[in-house]
């Protein structure tokens, strides 16, 4: 089947999708020409870096259509409020490392693998019932037995990606001036 000839998409996945794919596009134009040290730079007081956002957006994206297909996933249980930040648990450890850029990873490989993880989560809206729906994690931050449908996850990527669309513009626009928008 060619492009088109493929079957037209129903309203609600065709804004899904339009959606998913604005706030990447924003998200995108802030690393556009940016070398791999530029993409490692702090320019704020904050630790993020466009390098690492672009990592910690993939994963999210990733972890939440999982999340869609399979439910909550396992994982570690932290006590957030417990840790000794002088010594963390590995788990956090390893999730600080999802926001960081590391010296091996090349800004190239980020955001080629952003998108697979794009495209994998494009094919998903297209195929899956909107309507089902997985038990959020049990985590402070939701409300016990809460659910979301893949609909409301989806619209979750879309805003996780929109707000770190804004935080890399003002990353971006510190290091050289350049803006996404305006």
């Amino acid at each position: 089947m060619t492009a088109t000839d493929s079957p037209a998409l129903d309203p609600q996945r065709a804004d899904l999708l339009d959606l998913l794919t604005k706030h990447r596009g924003l998200f995108l134009a802030t690393v556009a020409g940016m070398t791999d040290d530029q993409a490692r730079e702090r320019s704020t007081v904050s630790e993020l870096t466009l390098g690492g956002l672009v990592k910690h957006v993939s994963a999210t994206e990733e972890g939440w259509a999982q999340f869609v297909v399979e439910g909550p996933a396992g994982g570690a249980d932290v006590d957030w409020e417990a840790i000794d930040w002088n010594d963390p648990p590995a788990a956090v450890l390893a999730y600080q490392d999802g926001f960081r850029m590391r010296d091996d990873e090349t800004l190239a490989g980020l955001v080629a693998r952003y998108a697979e993880v794009a495209a994998a989560t494009d094919a998903l809206v297209r195929r899956v019932d909107l309507d089902g729906s997985q038990p959020l994690p049990d985590q402070p931050w939701f409300e016990p037995g809460s659910r979301w449908t893949a609909r409301r996850t989806f619209l979750h990527i879309a805003v996780e990606t929109a707000q770190h669309a804004g935080h890399a513009d003002i990353i971006r626009e510190a290091i050289d001036g350049q803006k996404a928008m305006g």
